[in-house]
């Protein structure tokens, strides 16, 4: 796998395009057949999918980069930057992490690999925490309940 300059930039990646666009590239695939469609003319939709706002284009885009990710082992490293990518924006941070994980595997010296690694990994650290706080605050409202109930129970 090559170096890092052919990966855009997250800032890049994280701005949606406009439905315009994303519309050209519907139309791309579907004048190349739909499903049978070039490799390119998928994985470019995909990628404008990835980038929308809407949850069910990002879904679409994910899984049309599992696709292609499966049948074309050339664009592996593509896929696994905009699955990564993907997956987060879906608050899918496991899978995110495991597809950050593989391409961090091949790619360690690739400096916009490890920024998207450590804002995967910061992410699921804030959001176990998160689960963690709440978790107490359900055990401390359980444990408060439960001695008001043994204080009325003993009067």
């Amino acid at each position: 796998m090559a170096g890092d300059s052919f990966l855009p930039s997250l800032a890049d990646v994280m701005d949606p395009l406009y439905p315009q666009q994303l519309e050209v590239l519907r139309q791309q695939v579907l004048a190349e057949g739909g499903e049978s469609a070039t490799t390119q003319a998928l994985f470019n939709y995909a990628w404008g999918l990835v980038r929308s706002q809407l949850v069910d284009d990002q879904r679409l885009g994910v899984k049309i980069l599992s696709d292609i990710y499966k049948e074309t082992p050339g664009r592996r490293r593509e896929c696994l930057y905009y699955l990564t990518i993907g997956c987060f924006k879906l608050h899918e941070y496991q899978m995110a992490k495991r597809y950050v994980d593989v391409l961090s595997t091949h790619e360690p010296n690739n400096k916009q690999v490890q920024v998207l690694k450590k804002i995967v990994e910061g992410k699921i650290e804030k959001e176990t925490m998160k689960g963690l706080l709440v978790g107490a605050g359900v055990v401390a409202g359980i444990a408060t309940i439960a001695g008001y109930m043994f204080r009325a129970k003993k009067k």
